[in-house]
């Protein structure tokens, strides 16, 4: 039964493929993913598969074949949210450990994956998200400044190899979180409009990329550093004396910006209020039957400063957001921080199950390495790469649709 499903999936999916063989082999990889085995490369899913199992022919259709992955995603995209509804778009980045330095962009950079800077790939990804489910549509693969030869961080051996690597020539060294803007564009390019974005810090400390949003006309729910700079929300510029000679004084902020870990801390912890969000996965008294998740929490209105807000803003007042900080019972000082444009009537519990949600992604994450292969990607092309993660997303969408079409109707999956 499943095995007819999964076929009927993978014909919707890669419908786009003209070729017969491309149409083959497109379900026999994704076949490759979903079965049992440790190893989910090109050798080991081959000796799995049996009579499908031509290592050469799966091996050419991943690496050489000139299939364009943005129609997979677009489609995939199509499916995924027609069942999951999804509430926000949310970004991340996951890292691709390597041991050689062959592979398309490859270098010594930092990783959530590993915690630390290592030799490895980065790959930021978008996902639908709801409360309920969510699931990769588009990836990128980030090129550092040393493989780009505009960049005066460039080096010579890396440059040397884009060509072996089939990096396009057009592509060159952009930010992360540039990256996601361009993520968000295709998104809607395709006809999906979900305007929310949900991002951690390392997205939501560029003032650039929350800026990027607003001009999109999306709102964002983004975790931010302890040391982002803001004035109160009830802080008033004013304007000093005017002397009657020289410029008039402009108006400015009577002290300077603090920090959003100070704001919080200078409200003190009796300004916390508990919140349960959603239930977990241990055992509790829970509606299913599980723990429900929860903390304490501080939503403070402010005012972001920095130069780049200052820019963007027209007037002398800066813009008011939200500022929600978790600090739980017996912990001295906040431990976590996000920022919000969100309307100023939004309820506390809004914004912490909004900010919260980011856990699904960490939930796709583990489900794609640990179960369908997506960091066991051999190959070292450009091309390969988007190929696979495009492939690994279909096999987690494909078991993400199943799980939905298999839960009771009062229950929430995972």
């Amino acid at each position: 039964m499943v095995r007819g499903e999964l076929e009927d999936f993978a014909a919707e999916m890669f419908e786009p493929f003209a070729r017969n063989d491309q149409r083959r082999w497109r379900q026999v990889y994704l076949r490759g993913l979903l079965t049992d085995g440790r190893r989910k490369s090109v050798e080991p899913m081959a000796a799995r598969l049996g009579e499908d199992g031509n290592r050469q022919a799966l091996a050419h259709f991943l690496t050489t074949s000139p299939w364009d992955p943005s129609h997979i995603r677009a489609k995939l995209a199509w499916k995924v949210e027609a069942a999951i509804r999804p509430t926000a778009l949310v970004f991340d980045d996951t890292g691709f450990l390597k041991d050689g330095n062959a592979s398309a962009c490859v270098s010594r950079q930092y990783t959530g994956t590993a915690g630390k800077v290592t030799n490895c790939q980065v790959g930021v990804s978008l996902h639908l998200a709801s409360d309920h489910a969510s699931a990769a549509v588009d990836w990128r693969l980030f090129l550092p400044q040393t493989w780009d030869p505009a960049s005066p961080k460039a080096a010579l051996d890396k440059v040397a190899r884009r060509t072996a690597c089939g990096i396009p020539e057009d592509v060159g060294h952009v930010e992360k979180w540039q990256l996601a803007l361009d993520m968000a564009d295709e998104v809607r390019s395709w006809g999906i409009e979900v305007p929310l974005v949900i991002a951690d810090a390392g997205y939501g400390d560029a003032a650039a990329f929350r800026l990027g949003l607003n001009a999109r006309g999306m709102r964002y729910v983004v975790g931010i550093s302890t040391t982002m700079s803001a004035q109160p929300g009830d802080a008033v510029p004013t304007c000093e004396p005017y002397s009657g000679t020289g410029r008039p004084p402009a108006p400015k902020y009577p002290t300077p910006a603090r920090s959003v870990k100070e704001l919080v801390i200078a409200a003190g912890c009796k300004a916390a209020r508990p919140v349960q969000w959603r239930e977990g996965s241990r055992p509790g008294t829970g509606r299913s039957g599980r723990k429900r998740m929860y903390s304490r929490f501080v939503a403070l209105r402010i005012r972001p400063a920095g130069h780049e807000i200052r820019q963007a803003t027209d007037g002398p007042e800066l813009p008011e957001c939200w500022l929600l900080a978790e600090w739980p019972a017996g912990e001295s000082e906040p431990v976590q921080f996000w920022l919000s444009d969100l309307p100023a009537d939004t309820p506390l519990t809004t914004l912490v199950r909004l900010a919260k949600l980011r856990w699904r992604i960490e939930h796709d994450y583990r489900e794609m390495k640990q179960a369908l292969g997506l960091a066991h990607f051999e190959g070292r092309t450009w091309g390969g790469w988007h190929h696979h993660v495009t492939l690994v997303s279909a096999a987690h969408a494909f078991c993400t649709l199943q799980r939905l079409a298999r839960a009771p109707k009062d229950a929430a999956p995972a």
